[in-house]
């Protein structure tokens, strides 16, 4: 208990002081014309009311990643609680919150052309191939998971095929639609949800008759049963994702960019929104080894229960009974649903900027969008088990070249890079050794991956400085 409340409050504590200090390192200009009233359009650029923004950019992120995601991590030990926390305050929410003040700046930009701004006009393309990819693929893992839960709630008849196509109309409709009609109106419903099923689990933690046995005091050695094969580093970090840093909501920080009224906003929406995801993450993982009892009976209850779907089920029925329980339930539907919805409007966007094309009439937005559509249908009918895993790896990579992206904004304007640079290095070895290492990757040693993930990171920390010192545009971290 005594690890959950005390991460729980470094989380907290990190918004307000750590968030500060990066908001002060940036500069938001209160002054400044935003891209909602400069480049309003009544379809992507228009003014929301704050909270709206904040509630569409938290069930934006807030994927099966603070959920699944953190379940599966927490099986490595405690060290999932300390990479949660540190991970969300000092990388993810840094992330987050600077993708979404550049973008500001650049008029409401994709990532793809933030990026390509940064590290020059062959990652551009690169980016915005990589990213369409990774909207098309969350599009399909957010559309088949949700659909399997509500299927397991609601009678035969509707079934998942049921509930794909019905969450694949919903995606089309808020994918075309200006952005106050649909995803406006119906994401407070979604974030009741969610905010009940994360307050309701958590007050089962902190004030109901459960013990989490974190085993902090043991050591952070791994607790997989598969340790062997399964090391938690890169593993561990790759499985959390969301719940600690994800490349995937630096492209959902331009959709705000160009809702929001003030630029000293951004720390509330873009950081304020990790840092809730985290504490959701945070919550999932503390509840998991709470019910089963530990890091051994975790694993035993997935492989016995139907996975971490069983799991999530069998928690919130047995901690807040039926109605209370369907209620948590309907709050984990939302989260995979309310990304899969903006992931393919995302997606929409990026294209539409690549190619310069208007998207002021919903004829202009079909062109674009039914081919993402046939791509998406086509994507869910391969093995969801393929899906998952390459989804983790292409969005952590995802935040590899968003981090060092921000790294060079921030030397070109003579501020701290450091911020972003310390974090892009260790997510360069992450993502670098997984993929050499993991099986559905080149399998490589354990040793050789480790030693080619540290060589790729000094290689790009070398790019970094020579380009800096050729163009002549920084002396210092601290100018």
């Amino acid at each position: 208990m005594t690890l959950f409340l005390v991460s729980l409050a470094v989380l907290v504590g990190g918004y307000f002081i750590y968030g500060l200090f990066v908001e002060r390192v940036i500069g938001c200009e209160p002054k400044r014309v935003m891209p909602c009233y400069s480049k309003q359009d009544g379809v992507d650029y228009m003014p929301l009311p704050t909270w709206k923004v904040f509630l569409i950019q938290f069930l934006n992120i807030a994927g099966l990643g603070p959920i699944f995601g953190a379940i599966m991590g927490v099986m490595y030990g405690p060290a999932a609680f300390l990479w949660i926390v540190f991970g969300t305050i000092f990388a993810g929410a840094v992330h987050d919150f600077l993708s979404g003040v550049i973008s500001i700046r650049r008029d409401g930009a994709s990532l793809p052309e933030i990026v390509g701004a940064e590290l020059g006009a062959g990652v551009k393309q690169l980016m915005r191939v990589f990213s369409l990819a990774l909207m098309v693929l969350v599009g399909a893992v957010f559309i088949l998971t949700p659909a399997e839960l509500i299927a397991g709630m609601t009678p035969g008849w509707m079934d998942s095929t049921f509930w794909i196509i019905a969450i694949f109309v919903y995606y089309m409709l808020a994918t075309l639609l200006p952005i106050d009609k649909l995803i406006g109106n119906i994401y407070p419903v979604f974030g009741l949800a969610l905010l009940f099923m994360a307050v309701g689990i958590m007050s089962v933690l902190i004030f109901g008759d459960v013990a989490i046995p974190d085993g902090i005091s043991d050591g952070l050695y791994n607790r997989s049963p598969s340790a062997g094969s399964m090391p938690l580093f890169p593993m561990m970090f790759v499985s959390i994702a969301c719940g600690a840093i994800s490349g995937f909501h630096a492209t959902q920080s331009p959709m705000m960019a160009r809702c929001l009224k003030n630029e000293r906003l951004a720390r509330p929406v873009f950081y304020g929104a990790m840092v809730a995801e985290g504490i959701v993450a945070l919550i999932w993982a503390a509840a998991a080894i709470a019910f089963t009892g530990g890091y051994g009976e975790l694993s035993a209850f997935l492989s016995e229960h139907g996975g971490t779907a069983g799991l999530v089920h069998a928690i919130s029925i047995d901690w807040l009974g039926a109605f209370g329980g369907v209620l948590a339930i309907l709050g984990v539907v939302a989260a995979p649903i309310t990304t899969g919805d903006t992931a393919l409007r995302s997606a929409r966007l990026i294209a539409a900027d690549f190619m310069r094309y208007q998207q002021k009439t919903v004829v202009r937005r079909l062109v674009v969008s039914v081919p993402i559509f046939a791509l998406t249908f086509f994507i869910m009918q391969i093995d969801f088990a393929i899906l998952w895993r390459y989804f983790a790896w292409c969005n952590q990579t995802l935040a590899v070249f968003t981090l060092w992206a921000v790294t060079v904004y921030l030397a070109r304007h003579h501020k701290f890079y450091w911020l972003t640079m310390l974090p892009a290095l260790f997510m360069t070895c992450v993502c670098t050794s997984y993929i050499l290492y993991a099986p559905e990757g080149l399998s490589f040693r354990y040793d050789v991956s480790i030693m080619l993930s540290l060589l790729t990171a000094a290689a790009a920390l070398a790019w970094f400085v020579k380009k800096q010192y050729f163009t002549k545009k920084i002396l210092s971290p601290l100018d």
